[in-house]
């Protein structure tokens, strides 16, 4: 893959990743959409690391991908064995008769089981964001390299901008920051140069004397 198909690939999966989270609440395919950009920014990424020769830029960002998932899947577990473990806790092994055992969960064990699902949810919140700083550390690796050897010091800015959005996830801030990442990315990615300048004219040589 040359450097130009990296090039429009990288930048208009980050456009489909920005345009993604606009569309959240007004179609369903919005997820599906940023998936689609962000394969692209992939495979954009391991074009680039085969063009500079440098692996790290496509392998950091494949391990912030997996990181990803993981961390997603593990804070899934944690909110699905809480809320399991509150089910047994309040002894609710019947679901189709929901007026009967309503009328047998006590007040304390209420409180307990309330407890017990929001420190659940408390730990799968602080998992995401654990693994959310960890990915975006990765990413910031991956465009870090790729400004280095581009040339192009809005990958470095845009590594700089996801790292700050995720440990300010805690505020909704974060997530508007690493919004205008996404599209700084893009932007970078157009900014790419993927012929050489014109060469230097010949001076004519001197007439014979």
């Amino acid at each position: 893959m040359d450097l130009a198909t990296s090039k429009n690939l990288g930048g208009v999966g980050a456009i489909l990743m920005f345009i993604a989270p606009l569309l959240m609440f007004a179609a369903s395919y919005a997820g599906l959409l940023g998936l689609i950009g962000f394969i692209l920014v992939l495979i954009a990424l391991k074009g680039f690391a085969d063009h500079y020769k440098d692996a790290g830029i496509f392998n950091n960002a494949l391990y912030g991908f997996i990181t990803t998932i993981v961390g997603g899947v593990v804070a899934v577990g944690v909110f699905v064995i809480t809320a399991l473990t509150v089910v047994a806790d309040l002894g609710i092994d019947d679901w189709t008769s929901a007026t009967e055992w309503t009328d047998l969960i006590t007040a304390e064990a209420a409180l307990d089981s309330l407890l017990t699902l929001i420190g659940g949810i408390v730990a799968a919140l602080i998992i995401l964001f654990v693994f959310a700083i960890l990915t975006a550390w990765l990413y910031r690796k991956s465009l870090g390299s790729l400004a280095s050897k581009s040339g192009v010091g809005l990958f470095g800015t845009a590594g700089l901008l996801l790292l700050v959005g995720a440990v300010l996830t805690i505020i909704i801030i974060g997530l508007l920051l690493i919004w205008i990442a996404v599209i700084l990315l893009a932007v970078a990615f157009f900014s790419i140069k993927t012929t050489a300048g014109p060469a230097p004219e010949t001076p004519p040589p001197p007439p014979p004397s």
